[in-house]
């Protein structure tokens, strides 16, 4: 994979939410549900999401940045901070009186220093590689030399998946639960996360790929689906429902939709159009917060619209002669 901050658009130092907003961007872009003509927007989409998957884990992320791991998360330089500046074990001489690296000063034949005749280069490079020939004493169980032997990689963790689920926007709203089939056939029952949105993932552990280094994961993201009059505004959810002239008028008891279903309003008499209805904790869930044993929900707010009759003219003929003595533009000044 390229390299995730390149994939995702956004600088080094992005900030988590500057991320966060890259991805739900490009997310939304790369759907293949909007993309069904364009093959490649599936791959597109894929890469995102795994760009956004290692970005948004602070601990890969550091990782990361320091070359410790690459794009996928695999390791990267086993031999990282050993250089010959470094304060590690590796190979790191002195430069000694004749002004020569490592230690000794060439004198030549005969000299109280060593030659560089002399010098058995296998052992460095025995130490480095593992290799070079053998020496009395450095069988099977002899220990690393110089730098050390290079370790084996450790193996490699399978694949992570992605899933995308669409979810309805009162099962949202609501925190039901939801199913989602995996890739093996599987179907399970998936708990959605309080303060859901589009965007949101949710990470099911071991249920990618297999590898020798132990199964992937499976990595889910959830797309809410919009709705005829529902509407999100931060926690609360907001509707407008239109009652008639009469029951503004007279007042009485009409139902009203919410995402768990109908509930009875009482109208009072002389309601105006625009009046706004408070329903207590029939809004979204809220991220954190509890009531009880269940996730704190916000409010659904219910805007009053006065629906006139599509035929006036029976009205008319009641307000015939009769004109209305209030000034409601009183208060423009006109």
């Amino acid at each position: 994979m390229a390299d995730p901050y390149r994939t995702l658009g956004v600088a080094r130092t992005a900030s988590e939410k500057e991320i966060k907003s890259a991805y739900r961007k490009l997310a939304k872009e790369f759907h293949p549900d909007r993309n069904k003509d364009n093959p490649k927007a599936a791959e597109k989409f894929s890469d995102v999401s795994r760009a956004y998957d290692l970005l948004s884990d602070k601990d890969k992320r550091a990782r990361f940045d320091r070359g410790e791991i690459d794009a996928d998360g695999n390791p990267l330089n086993p031999f990282a901070g050993m250089g010959a500046g470094g304060g590690g074990r590796g190979f790191r001489g002195s430069y000694g009186p004749g002004g020569q690296r490592g230690g000794y000063r060439d004198q030549g034949p005969g000299g109280p220093g060593m030659g560089a005749e002399d010098l058995d280069l296998s052992d460095l490079f025995e130490g480095l590689f593992g290799g070079g020939r053998s020496r009395p004493g450095s069988g099977a169980g002899a220990g690393p030399r110089g730098f050390g032997q290079r370790p084996p990689p450790p193996p490699k963790r399978g694949a992570d998946i992605h899933y995308r689920l669409a979810v309805p926007f009162t099962d949202a709203a609501s925190g039901r639960d939801q199913r989602i089939t995996l890739a093996d056939g599987k179907a399970i029952s998936l708990k959605l996360p309080a303060g859901v949105e589009s965007g949101t993932q949710m990470r099911l552990k071991g249920k990618g790929h297999s590898g020798p280094g132990g199964d992937g994961d499976g990595i889910v993201t959830v797309e809410v689906g919009p709705h005829p009059f529902f509407r999100r505004e931060g926690d609360n959810i907001r509707m407008d429902l239109p009652i008639s002239l009469d029951e503004a008028v007279r007042g009485g008891k009409v139902k009203c939709p919410t995402v768990d279903g109908p509930v009875m309003l009482t109208i009072q008499p002389g309601t105006h159009g625009g009046t706004v209805m408070r329903l207590k904790g029939k809004g979204w869930t809220k991220a954190g917060e509890k009531t009880g044993e269940r996730p704190a929900r916000g409010d659904q707010l219910v805007t009053l619209e006065i629906q006139l009759p599509e035929d006036l003219s029976e009205l008319e003929k009641r307000l015939d002669g009769w004109i209305d003595p209030s000034k409601p533009r009183e208060k423009f000044g006109l």
